[in-house]
This record gives structure tokens, C-alpha cells and sequence, in this order.
């Protein structure tokens, strides 16, 4: 079907550029001729060439002076798309200039990916120019600084043009060629301007949007969108061909191995990222078992890629990226059922993704045709994609000030979101041999006294002033949380036992000093604190916190005390 479409569109170009330029197949069923008159739109190349595959790579462009070798050019019966090919695969074309006067015009390959292009046109005098180019020479090997690789010829009136193309690569071979006049040229590549700016204009405001959301939010999950987002933007980057122009044009190893390094960094980001926002651990954990060996996979491809050779490791890559992106789309589904409003925007905004991301590699393969759809549809799809997940980040957004994760009279995240937040910084810390993490646990003293001497509206106006004080006094790393009743607790990551006991004793003297309502209203404290692997799971932190707390309202409360190995699990009944 989308051969069909594909050929019943190029045959309505042809049709309405027959005004500008006539052309048409030589009846010698052997090879194929382009005939033109003054040129003044594109014209797609395809139906005119002349295809040789050479698997022996052996062959020059001199060879082809002996008719026997000429011979073996065959007319090409498809797109000119050959997957990953040993071979090298030359092309032919002949083209005529039917017109009166000479015509300066350009060759277009719009696939950049190819390690090795070699041009050469004859002219009427007979001398070759030649051009030897290729993402595995340097940028400046190529005849016009472009990012496709485009080859000047000048056509001669009422003369016969011969060009040979030899294309060798370890990825796919793709050979999307057109002819392009010197006003069309201008009004693809300012058109090609125009799609990548808005993309790149695009992707940047989605990472400021996102950047914002993450100082306002502190949700880890946003950091991984970031880092989704710049890792993929870098890798189209290196797709188009723009990172090789303007980052490493000297570099042509970058050039090939950034392509594996930043689809790694995608795959790990992605993956990180829709564990977070779906809640997969929560919520199935054969699901995050699944997803934690992918991202190794992922992270080992990564760091084998600098000494592994591109043709070696690209098919498995490609492999991994197939696995990554049914387990992305099953993770959507796994958090639809269980009811997750991020879920559906996930999902719609993966969908859009996958259907370019498999319509490239289906063109990659050789099974799709290469043409604009199927090598630029992707960039739409990313695009979209990427609105729908910062959609569905606004969703995590409004549930969190909706009140699934934000206690209602302190305003401060609550039980549900501490007990989220304090597994994901335990496991980030203990995971690292520097990773640190500390815990205070904070009772309000004598609140039930409190409350039975002044009435329960005024112990809600000194729970409100808690949570202020914790929000005005802590660092700005900590986060403060109301874990229930009268109890707080905040989240110190990266900090150590003597920094934490430092904001303890700031908070618990803020709070004494400023004497609420003349009340005498004053907390104790509880520290406790995650180094060397002291402590084996999130809860068995929180319980030393707590046996701590607790000690420091035996102890006389309005203090702060650390959590110690002698302590005893005795707790001291609240007053």
C-alpha cells in the first residue's frame, strides 16, 4: 500500500512539473535516460537509475569505459534502499539537456548517514570532476557546505551528462538522490531551515518549560525528561546531519559512534523516565525488573560503544531499541489499568513516536522506501511526542497540587509522597558508595496538651506554622514533608550526619525562638543518618529516625538527638 501511494504521488509531481522540464525513459530496456528542458523544479532521481552492486569493491569509475563491466548496470525496479549491505553499490545516470543553453544545476543525496559517497560527472571535453566525500571523511571533503551532500554539475546544451555515484557504508545504504535547479535548491534548503529550526526552537522551550517545573516541583522524575530530551534532540542532531556540520566536522569517528553513544542515552533516559512517571515500581515490579535489565543492557551498549566498531554494533543496537520500545509502551498500558492519569497522554504521545521511530528502521532495513515520509517522519512524531509527555508531566503536576500528594492544611508534600520520594533517595544513595543521606523526623512537643488547652483550630494554626518554618529554614536541596497528625519529616540528600544535625538544630531553635502566639510552642527532633550501607532498606532509616525522636523526647523534648547503634527500640509514649 505505501508502494502504491508512493508511486501514485511521484507520478502527480511529474504530471505538474511537466511544464518546466520533459522526461522519459529510453526504450532501451537496459538503461534508463533523463531528458530535460530549462529546470526549474526538483525532480526526484529515483526512476532514473541505473544500479550495479560490487561486492568485490574493487571497481573504478575508469572500469566503466569497458563495455563488458558498463554492461552490468541493471534499471532500478524499486527504491534505491539496500539495508546494511557488505557490498558497494554504484549508480548511473544519464542525463540529456534538451534545452538551448547550459544549466547549472545540483545532485541532492538527502540520507547524510553514508561512510563513503564518491561523485563523478563527465564533462563535454571529456575530463571527469570528482569528488570523494562521506561521514567518515572530514566536513570539509564536501563540494558545498551542507549537510546533505550535495555535487554541482553543469549541463551543457543539447548535451549527454554522465554521472557515477559509488556508495559504501557499514549502516544503511539509502540513496535518496534528486536533481535540483539553483532556485529550488535554495527553496529546499531555506524550507530545511525553517522545519529544523521550529523543531530545535521546539525541543528548547520544552527543556526551559521542564527546567521550570523541576525547581517548582523537585520531582527527580523531571530531570529525567531533561535529560530524555537533550539526549534525543542531540541524537537527531547526528540523524540530520547537523552535529557533524557544526559540532565535530573535523571528527568523523564522533561523527559515526555519537549516533550509538546518544540512542543509548535515549533508550536509558526514556526508560528511567516512564518508570517514574508511571510508578512502575509501585506498581509492578516485574514490570521495573524488566526495565532495570534493559537500561543495563542499554548502559553496557554505551560503554562499549567507543571500542566497538559501528557495522559490529548497530544491528544489536537496533535490536535493544526494538525491546525498549515495546517495554515503553507496556509500561503505559500496565499504568492505564491501574488507573494513572499520566497513562493516556504517555501512551498516545509514545504511539506517535514509535510510528516514525519504526518507519525509519523499516526504511533502514530496505523494506519502506526512502523518501520524505519515511525519513523525516519521525522528527513530527518527536516532536509530538514530546508536547504529549510534557502534557502528561503537567498531569503529574495537577495531581500533585490537587492534592494526591500535598497535605491540604500545611500545604507540604504528605505521607503518600514521602514514602515515594524517601525510597527513590535511598536507593539512589545507597547505590553509590559516597551516597549519602540523612532523615529527621520531627514531633510537635506536647501537642495533645496543646490542642485540649487552646481547641483544635489553633492546633491547626501551629501545624501551619511547623510546615512554614520547615519550608523558610530548611536548605534548599531538603524536603520537607507532614508525615502525619502532629509528625513531620524531612529529606536531606547528599548530606551528612553533622550537616543534618546543623539544620535539626536550625529548625528546632527558629521554631522556640519565635515563640507562636506566645505559647511556648517548641518540636524535637530525630536524626538519622544512610553511610557506608549502615542501614539495609528506607524503612529501617525511617525507624531510626524515629527511635531517635523518641529518645529526644525522653530525654526532655525541645532538643535534637541522633540516632545511635545502643539506642533501644523502646518507644516513649506521646503526650
Amino acid at each position: 500500500m505505501i508502494n502504491s501511494f508512493s508511486s501514485i504521488f511521484k507520478l502527480v509531481i511529474m504530471l505538474i512539473a511537466m511544464s518546466s522540464f520533459v522526461s522519459s525513459v529510453s526504450a532501451n530496456d537496459t538503461e534508463k535516460v533523463l531528458t530535460v528542458n530549462a529546470l526549474k523544479s526538483a525532480i526526484d532521481l529515483t526512476p532514473y537509475i541505473n544500479i550495479l552492486e560490487d561486492s568485490s569493491k574493487k571497481l573504478t569509475y575508469q572500469d566503466f569505459s569497458k563495455p563488458e563491466v558498463l554492461q552490468q548496470f541493471k534499471p532500478l525496479d524499486k527504491a534505491a534502499n539496500f539495508g546494511f549491505s557488505e557490498s558497494v553499490w554504484w549508480v548511473k545516470l544519464k542525463i540529456v539537456n534538451n534545452d538551448k543553453q547550459s544549466q547549472k544545476v545540483t545532485i541532492r543525496q538527502n540520507y547524510p548517514l553514508i561512510d563513503y559517497v564518491d561523485f563523478h560527472s563527465q564533462q563535454i571535453n571529456g575530463i571527469w570532476t570528482s569528488y570523494s566525500t562521506g561521514d567518515r571523511r572530514d566536513f570539509s571533503t564536501r563540494p558545498i557546505n551542507f549537510k546533505d551532500f550535495l555535487f554541482p554539475v553543469d549541463l551543457a546544451a543539447k548535451t549527454e551528462t554522465i554521472v557515477f555515484m559509488r556508495f559504501e557504508s557499514s549502516g544503511p545504504i539509502n540513496i535518496g538522490l534528486d536533481l535540483q535547479s539553483e532556485t529550488s535548491l535554495f527553496d529546499a534548503v531555506s524550507s530545511n531551515h525553517l522545519i529544523t529550526g521550529i523543531y530545535f526552537g521546539g525541543l528548547l522551550i520544552l527543556i526551559f518549560y521542564n527546567l521550570l517545573l523541576f525547581v517548582a516541583i523537585k520531582d527527580r522524575t523531571f530531570i529525567y525528561y531533561l535529560l530524555y530530551l537533550a539526549s534525543y534532540g542531540l541524537f537527531f542532531a547526528v540523524m540530520n546531519g547537523l552535529a557533524f556540520q557544526y559540532f565535530w566536522p573535523k571528527n568523523p569517528w564522533l561523527a559515526n559512534q555519537s549516533l550509538i553513544i546518544l540512542l543509548s542515552l535515549s533508550l536509558i533516559w526514556s526508560l528511567q523516565f516512564s518508570r517514574s512517571i508511571l510508578s512502575i515500581r509501585e506498581i509492578s515490579p516485574i514490570s521495573n525488573h524488566i526495565t532495570s535489565g534493559l537500561i543495563t543492557i542499554s548502559v553496557i551498549s554505551l560503554l562499549i560503544s567507543p571500542f566497538t566498531p559501528y557495522k559490529l554494533i548497530i544491528i544489536p543496537i537496533s535490536i535493544i531499541t526494538i525491546l525498549c520500545t515495546i517495554q515503553l509502551m507496556a509500561m503505559g498500558f500496565v499504568a492505564l489499568s491501574k488507573g494513572s492519569k499520566p497513562a493516556l497522554y504517555y501512551l498516545i504521545a509514545w504511539s506517535t513516536l514509535l510510528i516514525g521511530i519504526f518507519t525509519y528502521m523499516l526504511k533502514s532495513f530496505g523494506v519502506l522506501p526512502h523518501n520524505t515520509l519515511t525519513q523525516n517522519g519521525q522528527q513530527l512524531g518527536s516532536l509530538i511526542e514530546m508536547v504529549l509527555l510534557s502534557i502528561a508531566m503537567s498531569s503529574k503536576v495537577s495531581e500533585f497540587k490537587k492534592g494526591s500528594y500535598m497535605d491540604s492544611l500545611t500545604n507540604l508534600p504528605n505521607r503518600r509522597f514521602f514514602d515515594e520520594r524517601v525510597l527513590k533517595e535511598f536507593e539512589h544513595s545507597h547505590n553509590k558508595k559516597e551516597g549519602l543521606l540523612s532523615l529527621l523526623i520531627i514531633d510537635v512537643d506536647n501537642f495533645k496538651q496543646y490542642n485540649d488547652t487552646y481547641g483544635h483550630k489553633q492546633g491547626d494554626e501551629a501545624l501551619k506554622f511547623v510546615g512554614r518554618k520547615l519550608q523558610s529554614t530548611a536548605r534548599k536541596n531538603t524536603i520537607p514533608c507532614r508525615y502525619g497528625g502532629e509528625e513531620f519529616a524531612v529529606i536531606l540528600p547528599k548530606t551528612s550526619a553533622e550537616q543534618a544535625a546543623v539544620v535539626a538544630e536550625r529548625i528546632r531553635h527558629s521554631i522556640e525562638k519565635e515563640n507562636f502566639q506566645r505559647r511556648n510552642l517548641t518540636v524535637s527532633v530525630g536524626i538519622a543518618t544512610l553511610e557506608e550501607s549502615n542501614f539495609s532498606s528506607h524503612h529501617l532509616l525511617f525507624e531510626a529516625a524515629d527511635q531517635a525522636l523518641y529518645c529526644a523526647k525522653a530525654n526532655g523534648r525541645n532538643r535534637s538527638e541522633y540516632f545511635q547503634a545502643t539506642i533501644t527500640n523502646r518507644r516513649i509514649p506521646s503526650s
